[in-house]
């Protein structure tokens, strides 16, 4: 082989490999990680399922998207990896998406995260005030002097404790607070060490109906004018009612609930957001939630545009005022 049939062929050689070079940059994914929470609750098989279904594989999801879906320690903890870009998007209850937007509650001065952006609510997480069965508690009022549970500090449910024992003209001084986890609260509950305590959730959740098996409870309903007023003041909280059945031996409860949404940052472009929104409200996407998880049903395009406490991404408005559920 000559000199010039040597250049010749390194030359084609290098431009195989440049070629495909920039058709593996051309073809290089694009990936999207939803932060959810521990493997054993609710967000994470349901980051799963909207994570597989927004995924581009084959004809279905965001073509050259690749999300996933990773365990965390849930809300605030999805915020701020939001905020430091170690995470596309995540889940979180409305009420703390509320406070970081705004400053207040949980993030009272920690500051703004103010590029926090809405893709849609996904379903209800309902407040439990779960009451020992004989404690003679048939309303918040009737928590005064008694021996409450209302989560760890730091945590969203003595936030909204606080908020539900305020709206019944009571606080933390006119109880005999613990801060206990919802699971040591429930043992202690059992063993007749707490007359009550508080816990955010969708119903039925596996430790409270153990312990409505077990020993007996009454879920205090939250209701009546307190309780409107709350609703007027705190635009993400909504009604909820626990149906009779939902625990063993409780009748259907009136209460209050929060939001679990999908959030993002509005840095993430306005484009993939829109198709992202686009694909998770689709036939395929609706029918991979009903069949798979409990709470899946209640994932509806109508309740995605509910309890917005804090603004939409715009990709995902767009396609909200697309399918007609946004003016």
């Amino acid at each position: 082989m000559s000199i010039r049939q040597k250049i010749l062929a390194i030359g084609a050689v290098v431009g195989i490999v440049a070629a495909g070079a920039s058709f593996a940059v051309a073809q290089a994914p694009a990936f999207f990680r939803i932060g959810t929470g521990g493997t054993a609750g609710t967000y994470y098989p349901i980051g799963g399922l909207i994570a597989n279904a927004i995924s581009g594989a084959g004809d279905k999801g965001v073509q050259g998207l690749v999300a996933t879906a990773v365990a965390s320690n849930g809300s605030v903890a999805n915020i701020n990896a939001i905020q430091s870009g170690s995470m596309e998007s995540g889940f979180t209850q409305s009420d703390v998406a509320y406070w970081a937007h705004s400053g207040t509650g949980l993030y009272e001065g920690k500051g703004k995260v103010e590029d926090l952006r809405l893709i849609g609510t996904l379903y209800p997480e309902t407040i439990h005030l779960v009451a020992a069965k004989n404690s003679g508690i048939k309303s918040v009022a009737d928590l005064k002097g008694k021996r409450v549970s209302i989560d760890e500090p730091g945590s969203g449910t003595i936030v909204d404790a606080r908020i539900v024992l305020a709206a019944y003209g009571l606080s933390e001084d006119d109880i005999k607070a613990e801060h206990l986890k919802p699971g040591p609260a429930g043992e202690l509950l059992r063993d007749g060490g707490l007359d009550a305590y508080f816990f955010v959730g969708g119903y039925p959740t596996g430790a409270i109906s153990e312990l409505a098996t077990s020993s007996g409870i009454t879920l205090v309903p939250i209701s009546g004018p307190e309780a409107d007023k709350l609703l007027s003041e705190y635009s993400f909280f909504s009604k909820d009612t626990v149906p009779e059945g939902a625990y063993q031996g409780v009748g259907e409860t009136p209460t209050i609930a929060v939001a679990a949404q999908w959030v993002t940052s509005a840095k993430q472009p306005e484009e993939l957001v829109y198709n992202i929104t686009k694909v998770m409200w689709n036939d395929a996407t609706r029918a991979a939630l009903d069949a798979g998880h409990a709470k899946g049903k209640l994932i509806t395009l109508q309740n995605a545009v509910t309890s917005l406490g804090i603004p939409l991404h715009p990709g995902a408005e767009r396609f909200y005022k697309e399918a007609g559920v946004l003016k």
